[in-house]
């Protein structure tokens, strides 16, 4: 949930900063219909991962801290979770016993393999414009 709300708090910040005026987290939250204290566990994680900062001045708010194409999705991922794992097997601080003998081990490396590096390879601005390829 956390993902999915800071990809669309994401894409509001882009449409509506002006200029270097930030944008309001109270209008980020109710455009988005996102619950304004769930938005501050999102802004926090978004503001922590460099991914947007607080504004100063008259019209105080948040700003992007890079342009739209140059944010990916997996960016915004991570200001969230930890490294991206399909299944407990992949996850490097869980052992599992039938590692050596699983014969699914193989496709969930390569799922989330192929997830990793489509979330990688799409931008902000992609999923803002409808342009992503799958």
């Amino acid at each position: 949930m956390k993902v999915r709300y800071g990809l669309r708090a994401l894409a509001d910040i882009a449409i509506n900063q002006h200029a270097g005026d930030g944008v309001f987290q109270k209008d980020i939250s109710g455009r988005q219909e996102i619950p304004l204290k769930y938005l501050d566990t999102i802004i926090s994680g978004l503001r922590n991962s460099g991914l947007i900062r607080n504004t100063a001045g008259k019209r105080s708010g948040y700003t992007l801290m890079k342009a739209p194409a140059e944010i990916s999705v997996y960016d915004v991922y991570r200001a969230f979770e930890p490294e991206l794992t399909l299944a407990n097997c992949l996850c490097e601080s869980m052992e599992c016993k039938r590692s050596d003998n699983c014969p699914a081990k193989d496709y969930w490396f390569e799922l989330n393999q192929h997830l990793k590096m489509l979330m990688k390879s799409t931008s902000l601005k992609q999923v803002m414009l409808g342009t992503f390829n799958f």
